[in-house]
């Protein structure tokens, strides 16, 4: 994972039978990451809070990531924040199955000394709850495609002129009728 280091929960001797759980928050300094080409930055960090629960056969983690991002809106390019709260739910085996082949996405196992790293489920919740689409604000209008200019600070004039140059234009199918005098 991309600058996400590993969150490692050691179990100890809790969580030993069936239907016991364990709770914890935590924060991890993590100053940005990045989602497909995007980059963003964490002022606060992240924080979690999940609950360990034994389930008979390995151990579901489920729970909650938060955190404040900041980047650049896709539309105008200045820049725009947004939060996410993106659910966190993982299970971790104890043991590898024997039916391993038929886990298509694959599996997460406890480690040998009964931890759990929860890096990877922090970081999914993360990504999953990432926009992919990130404005400013709903409405932003985004740039003129002829001269660049940011529409949310109003007009530019450009469609107009486009407007107006279409409609004097030899293309334009009703450019005959503007000689067309009526009595």
């Amino acid at each position: 994972m991309e600058g996400l280091d590993p969150v490692v929960v050691e179990l100890g001797d809790q969580l030993e039978n069936p239907g016991e759980s364990l709770s914890l928050t935590g924060k991890l300094d993590l100053s940005g990451y990045s989602s497909g080409e995007k980059e963003f930055t964490l002022a606060d960090g992240v924080s979690y809070d999940v609950v360990l629960t034994n389930a008979g056969d390995g151990i579901l983690v489920t729970g909650i990531v938060r955190a404040h991002a900041d980047g650049q809106c896709d539309r105008c390019l200045e820049p725009a924040g947004f939060d996410i709260s993106g659910e966190i739910e993982e299970y971790y085996l104890f043991e590898e199955p024997e039916d391993a082949e038929s886990y298509e996405d694959g599996f997460e196992l406890v480690g040998p000394e009964r931890t759990v790293d929860l890096s990877g489920a922090i970081w999914d919740a993360m990504v999953m709850d990432t926009p992919f689409v990130v404005l400013c604000r709903p409405d932003c209008a985004g740039l003129c495609p002829t001269c660049g200019a940011n529409l949310n600070d109003g007009p530019c004039g450009c469609a107009d002129q486009a407007e107006q140059a279409w409609v004097d234009s030899d293309e334009n199918p009703f450019a005959a009728l503007k000689n067309l005098k009526l009595d």
